[in-house]
């Protein structure tokens, strides 16, 4: 063996040592899981998400309207994105996985099958939230071996505070078993929201969800960013970072803002709060396609490359 290959197995072993492997995880299982983590941080222990799950969750507001590029009203302009640009993984719904992933071109895309959606047309003040599962991880299983698809993962969102929480709770409970079981990550998106819950971006709420996250076992859970009038974002995102313990938190990118100004937001979320990556859809899939290539390696070279926001601002278009 030469040096160099020594050095490559080498560095390859201290990595697989930093990936903490669930014990729920078989052991026959593990060296499936190490390499869908891997693969899909890029053995930066991070998460650069693109999340395409909006079609059900916002219906059409997301994909056409001023400042919306004209191809983002077809679905097929998340995988153009998502198999051009460099990304952890994309997350969207099963059943547009299994339409688009025949595709060549979109096969080799690192999927996480969004497993539960719901669309918005109930108000959020006429009944609270519930969202249950559309697919079984086994269904997920099912479409990867038969399309030998780079499927990573599985996501699911809660409505916490919801009076319907304990149906979502258990069921992301059972599913993050599931998917563990396969060697599949656990990513679930987690939001404050109901009628008891007076503000689902204040930090102490924020804060519980991480750590509700960390009790359902999640490798990964996104939330909404903290805000408080009295208390700094980042430092209440840090006490998030800190109650999910070894589930690693990701942000939420929200609507569409400045890229510059989200590439600058989303350094210091990860150097001052110790987040480990990003969601990040509507900034990403509004632009033209050319732009949101280049806004998703921006993203990278932050997330994945530890890169400045100088540096990455010279990726963008």
């Amino acid at each position: 063996m030469d040096d160099t290959v020594r050095e490559k197995n080498s560095i390859m072993n201290m990595m697989e040592e930093k990936i903490l492997v669930p014990s729920s995880v078989p052991a026959e299982l593990r060296e499936t899981y190490i390499h869908n983590y891997r693969l899909a941080t890029h053995d930066s222990g991070r998460l650069m998400l693109f999340a395409g799950d909006q079609k059900v969750e916002h219906l059409n507001s997301d994909f056409v309207g001023p400042g919306i590029a004209e191809e983002d009203g077809d679905p097929e302009h998340l995988f153009r994105i998502a198999s051009a640009a460099r990304i952890g993984a994309f997350a969207t719904q099963l059943g547009l996985i299994a339409r688009y992933s025949g595709d060549e071109a979109y096969a080799r895309i690192p999927y996480i099958a969004k497993l539960n959606s719901k669309t918005n047309m109930v108000p959020k003040h006429a009944q609270d939230p519930l969202s249950t599962a559309w697919y079984s991880v086994d269904d997920v299983v099912r479409v990867r071996d038969t399309a030998q698809l780079l499927m990573v993962g599985v996501g699911y969102t809660i409505y916490l505070g919801s009076i319907h929480e304990n149906d979502m709770l258990r069921e992301a409970a059972h599913l993050t078993m599931e998917a563990h079981r396969h060697g599949l990550l656990s990513t679930l998106w987690i939001y404050p929201r109901g009628a008891y819950v007076q503000d689902e971006h204040d930090p102490a709420v924020i804060i519980g969800a991480a750590g509700v996250a960390a009790a359902l076992g999640a490798d990964f859970v996104k939330i909404n960013p903290p805000h408080s009038p009295t208390e700094s974002p980042l430092l209440s995102l840090q006490q998030t970072v800190r109650a999910a313990g070894r589930t690693k938190v990701i942000c939420a990118g929200g609507s569409s803002v400045d890229p510059v100004a989200f590439l600058k937001n989303l350094h210091d979320q990860i150097h001052h709060a110790h987040t480990a990556g990003n969601a990040t859809g509507r900034n990403i899939h509004q632009k033209p396609l050319l732009s949101a290539i280049a806004f998703c390696n921006a993203l990278y070279a932050i997330t994945v490359e530890n890169k400045s926001v100088e540096e990455a601002s010279t990726l963008l278009v």
